[in-house]
């Protein structure tokens, strides 16, 4: 399986090539204030550092994608350079910038539809009670069940779009791949390895969730402790001293480097493998 078979051309790219791990830990910087302040340095502080962070993000992370993947595509054959990084990062800024901003329009009317679908439905089932109760009434049962079942085609909707677009940023930096046809090159290659595809978006999901419940881990112990007097004693409390704080902010990034130079070259090794199992027809851009 592709899945398998490109990790150990992807790890060896890595250990070659240490200065994807520098480049990958570099941009793990930019997140740091998300990690150090938590909800527990309060909502506006919080919301403010999330809001700021997210605005930067959003213009630097297609130059940093196009810039990382240009250089895994570059380490799994030779040794890189971090200008590569640059002339990727510059050379495939605006589509992947136009296309980052398409998706997260997508990803936000998907979830506001979601959202003020169930919205609409709990509030008409609660309007149809008499003040003080809760229970659901038979009637309220089958609009319940069809605002669940639209919530869910959503959320179902939108994770078989993403699964089938995955590889557009990799078909515009590997195949140099006009915008439109980077996506309809994705769904081919998807379309024509399903089972390999579908693996290979598991094994970086379970990575994800694993990766996901570290920094989660991280950034409470990082948090300073909430202001809350009388803290049931069965509550756990973390405290960690300066050093402390720094040796896990610097253990974080060194594995987000790594593991994020391990993504980019298990993706393009992988996306590689399908290229060269995909028909004909589908290597067409």
């Amino acid at each position: 399986m592709p899945a398998l078979r490109s990790i150990r051309p992807a790890a060896g790219a890595v250990a070659r090539n240490p200065s994807l791990v520098v480049v990958s830990a570099l941009f793990a910087l930019a997140q740091l204030p998300d990690l150090l302040v938590g909800p527990a340095a309060g909502p506006e502080l919080s919301a403010a550092v999330s809001a700021s962070t997210f605005g930067v993000l959003i213009l630097v992370a297609p130059f940093f994608q196009g810039g990382l993947l240009a250089m895994a595509d570059e380490a799994l054959d030779e040794p890189t350079r971090t200008g590569t990084l640059v002339a990727g990062g510059k050379e495939h800024y605006l589509p992947l910038l136009v296309a980052y901003l398409a998706l997260l329009g997508v990803s936000l009317a998907f979830g506001f539809l979601a959202f003020f679908g169930a919205i609409l439905g709990v509030a008409g089932s609660v309007a149809s009670e008499p003040a003080g109760f809760v229970t659901v009434p038979a009637e309220a049962v089958t609009p319940l069940a069809a605002v669940a079942i639209i919530v869910v085609g959503l959320f179902a909707a939108y994770l078989l779009v993403t699964f089938f677009i995955q590889f557009y940023a990799h078909a515009i930096v590997v195949d140099g791949a006009e915008l439109v046809a980077a996506f309809r090159r994705s769904v081919r290659v998807v379309r024509s390895n399903l089972g390999a595809a579908l693996l290979y978006t598991v094994l970086l999901t379970a990575g994800a969730a694993a990766f996901g419940l570290l920094v989660g881990v991280a950034s409470l112990a990082l948090s300073p402790p909430p202001a809350v007097e009388n803290v049931p004693a069965w509550v756990p409390t973390v405290e960690v001293g300066t050093l402390g704080a720094v040796g896990i902010g610097a253990g974080v990034i060194a594995v987000t480097g790594v593991l994020g130079a391990l993504w980019a070259t298990y993706s393009v090794a992988f996306y590689r493998a399908l290229s060269e199992r995909t028909p004909a027809r589908g290597r067409q851009v």
